[in-house]
């Protein structure tokens, strides 16, 4: 088995679907779980926290983030470190390609 893992282009490893939203994990282990996530523009995800720290990255499109609170305006490349139980939420305000990336192996035993 290989030690790495090689993704040729994110912006075609997930669909952004019609009127909903799609996620596909890319990769786990038990240090680190990667999600690409598709929003049709006018979705969200709703506030909530994860148990872990976690980084997310917009790679297309236009994004209101609302961390712990404060609302940003995220586009391509916008890219913020969370840390763990802060409360967040995504509302994709055009189509949305969004990577996260949960540190798990930081996960409390």
């Amino acid at each position: 088995m290989a030690n790495y893992l090689v993704v040729e282009n994110l912006l075609k490893a997930v669909e952004i679907p019609q009127d909903g939203t799609l996620s596909r994990t890319i990769h786990r282990d038990d240090r680190v779980k990667i999600v690409l996530f598709g929003f049709a523009g006018g979705q969200e995800l709703s506030q909530h926290t994860a148990a872990v720290p976690a980084i997310m990255e917009i790679l297309q499109g236009d994004a209101r983030v609302t961390l712990d609170g404060d609302e940003k305006e995220f586009s391509a490349g916008s890219w913020v470190f969370m840390e763990a139980k802060l409360p967040h939420a995504v509302y994709a305000r055009t189509d949305v390609i969004m990577l996260l990336t949960m540190l798990t192996g930081t996960a409390e035993k």
